[in-house]
């Protein structure tokens, strides 16, 4: 809030230039639009069937494209339109309208001066450059003479394009040209222009691309057909040469065979066990002597059961060799009936022992005996049937691999022929259609366009306004002066002791002040911050308790107000009854001595040691010196200072030294030495350099003696600057 009404406050002193310098750009800018001509706007509109469902075709994917592709092709438009090759374009029919018939606007001075025969060669120029859709060459002077001609009449494409607006109407699928100019039939004839030239330029180039990419297409097709032709024909070839009809076909057979057989192998190997498990059982319950009996008896009819046995295993193996015909299977079971009967007749024919009761499971063991040489006989056929069903699979299986691989090709080329195909056919159509670019809006010539002029003006007066609040803002941040107590206590982290007003008046009668000969408000105020600043001193130097304190005020530069600070201080004094000792130990400026009347001097005092008249009880006597480039220790050694400074201090309450400033060095420092309090004084409006700096700094490093700051010459807020001078200190 501080801050704010700092601000306000520079914004108030410099007022009169807020308000000065909008009144002065507002009559330039006055005088500047006064004579503008009036201004014609025209406008066109173009669609281009992007976003139009009526302008699409129904197999067309233009309602299928996202937001930023339909920007996009927005954008690529409007910036063909603008492009220095469209507006050259306008520019050649515009200054050939204005060569050949009535101009749209009066002709410029480097036109008129143009002879007929230049005229005539300007047009032919244009003529040609237009039908060519080239730009002029600048590198040839004689083009360049015709493009300054252009830039002379505002037609070449910099000036168009600056007075141009090409923009996309919202989400709309129209793009909209604006133009304006000093002439209605101009801003027309040139948006009108540009609409043509670009409908123009965008169909041509819309069917070139789409004539180029039919015959890309086209050339590609007949190359995917040629390959897929030639990997059909190597596919054929490779069967024909292979014998291969349908290699899916016959390896299904194959793998259906080679099952059958497995299934029928591992039924033959489950009978076989069952029926040696029979014949064993059926051994156990037999005595070999019958036996014996029994096989000798049987001799005859087992010759011929064993002929049957071996017709019947011949007709079994051409059975399983012609893959279980069933002409074999007849046989077989025609031969399987007679080998019963000479088993049947066996047993009718012939007697068995006396042990008859087993007559049957000698029949059922010549019976399972046959089923077993069948079974045996018929796994061996099996499995080397199965075997050779086997080695017909693997030879088809390099086949397989190598068909296979002719197939993908020729999936893959088709695949590309088919889309490629479908492109072309797309592509095809589309060329057949009328491009979905026109223009819907033709400009005509309007009515001039509302004056400008007073907003112009307007404008420029709040924009001076604006750029000076921006100076002061600029110069109130960068304004690091110390103007009120507070900053100056934060800027060296010192207390600050008091502050005094910069009064109005030239000459300060500090002896009027206390008499009250000046009754102003002003004056009251400033009695108000010296009795505040001679408290607070007073303060600080009673923390001592010592009678004749000498009391040191200087200051970081010179003129800051070290002599009004001493004066005024020692009048507070002199105000509650106290005795003062006012000493000027400032040798380059007396200013106290120049300013009072005095005939006592410091350096008589260390010479001498006396102090004339110092018998009053209360008042100030001033001791001042005849100036001179010297300094405290010049005057006399280090004891004599010290024994003279100790008398002083018996006579006097309060002994005010004013040194110099601090920028004198050694000077300053001496009377710092022998002092027992250090004030020092700052003036207002001062920034803190780094000289400074080092200054306050060593105020701060002397052992306490510093007791604080008194501000100088403060501006009073809301009250104009004014310098005071010290005409009279003491009198």
């Amino acid at each position: 809030m501080d801050e704010l009404k700092k601000f306000i406050l520079l914004v108030w002193k410099y007022r009169l230039i807020l308000v000065i310098v909008p009144l002065i750009t507002i009559m330039i800018t006055f005088f500047i639009v006064r004579n503008l001509p009036d201004s014609y706007r025209a406008e066109a509109q173009i669609a281009t069937g992007i976003v139009d469902e009526t302008q699409q075709m129904s197999f067309s994917d233009d309602a299928m494209l996202q937001d930023s592709r339909i920007n996009q092709k927005f954008v690529n438009m409007t910036e063909v339109m603008r492009s220095k090759s469209m507006l050259n374009l306008v520019s050649y029919k515009i200054i050939l309208h204005d060569l050949t018939s009535k101009p749209f606007k009066e002709k410029s001075p480097l036109l008129k001066e143009l002879n007929s025969d230049a005229i005539k060669h300007a047009i032919e120029v244009f003529r040609e450059k237009y039908k060519n859709k080239e730009g002029l060459n600048l590198r040839d002077p004689d083009q360049n003479g015709l493009y300054a001609v252009l830039r002379s009449m505002e037609y070449d494409d910099q000036s168009l394009k600056s007075a141009l607006s090409v923009y996309r109407l919202g989400a709309t699928d129209f793009i909209n040209l604006d133009y304006t100019s000093e002439s209605p039939n101009l801003s027309a004839f040139v948006v009108n222009t540009l609409s043509d030239e670009f409908t123009s330029y965008y169909t041509t180039l819309v069917k070139a691309n789409q004539r180029s990419s039919v015959n890309f297409l086209e050339n590609l097709l007949k190359q995917k057909a040629d390959t897929l032709q030639n990997r059909i024909s190597r596919l054929r070839s490779y069967k024909i040469q292979n014998r291969i009809l349908n290699l899916d076909e016959q390896s299904s057979q194959i793998m259906g065979q080679s099952a059958d057989y497995e299934l029928r192998i591992q039924q033959a190997e489950k009978d076989i066990i069952s029926y040696r498990g029979a014949i064993s059982n059926i051994d156990k319950r037999f005595n070999p002597l019958d036996r014996q009996y029994f096989e000798s008896t049987l001799t005859d009819i087992n010759q011929s059961i064993l002929s049957t046995r071996s017709e019947i295993h011949s007709l079994y193996d051409k059975y399983i060799q012609n893959d279980f015909d069933d002409a074999y299977k007849k046989s077989i079971d025609s031969l399987q009936r007679i080998l019963s009967s000479q088993i049947n007749s066996q047993s009718d024919k012939y007697i068995t022992n006396p042990l008859n009761t087993k007559q049957d499971l000698i029949q059922q063991k010549l019976n399972l005996q046959l089923q077993l040489d069948l079974a045996t006989y018929g796994l061996n056929s099996l499995k080397r049937h199965l075997n050779y069903i086997g080695s017909k699979f693997d030879n088809l299986v390099p086949h397989e691999a190598v068909i296979q691989s002719f197939d993908r090709d020729i999936e893959t080329v088709s695949k590309e022929y088919q889309d490629l195909l479908t492109q072309y056919n797309q592509i095809k159509m589309e060329s057949e259609f009328p491009v979905k670019l026109r223009q819907i809006l033709v400009a005509m010539p309007g009515l001039p366009e509302p004056s400008k002029k007073m907003l112009l003006v307007l404008l420029s007066g709040i924009l001076s306004a604006a750029f000076c609040l921006i100076v002061f803002f600029v110069i109130f941040y960068l304004d690091d002066r110390i103007r009120r107590p507070m900053e100056l206590a934060v800027a060296t982290k010192t207390p600050v002791l008091g502050f005094l007003h910069l009064v109005g008046n030239s000459t300060l009668d500090l002896k009027g002040i206390w008499k009250n000969l000046h009754g102003t408000a002003e004056m009251r105020e400033f009695k108000k911050q010296l009795r505040s600043t001679r408290f607070e001193v007073n303060r600080e130097l009673s923390v001592s308790g010592n009678r004749g304190n000498i009391l040191n005020i200087t200051s970081i530069s010179e003129g800051e107000g070290k002599t009004l600070i001493a004066a005024c201080i020692a009048y507070t004094y002199v105000m509650v009854s106290k005795k003062v000792l006012l000493i000027d130990g400032n040798f380059d400026h007396p200013s106290i001595t120049q300013n009072s009347v005095t005939n006592l001097f410091i350096e008589d005092y260390f010479k001498t040691g006396e102090i004339p008249n110092s018998d009053f009880t209360t008042g100030i006597m001033v001791m001042g010196n005849r100036g001179g480039d010297k300094s405290l220790y010049e005057l006399t050694d280090e004891h004599t200072i010290k024994e003279r400074l100790e008398h002083l201090k018996s006579i006097f309450d309060v002994i005010i030294v004013e040194t110099p400033s601090l920028e004198s060095l050694n000077k300053a420092k001496e009377w710092i030495s022998y002092s027992d309090k250090t004030l020092s004084v700052f003036q207002a409006d001062q920034s803190l350099t780094p000289t400074k700096k080092q200054h306050i700094h060593y105020l701060s490093t002397i052992n306490g003696k510093f007791i604080g700051w008194v501000l100088n010459k403060v501006k009073p807020e809301g009250r104009p600057t004014e310098h005071i001078e010290i005409a009279t200190v003491v009198e």
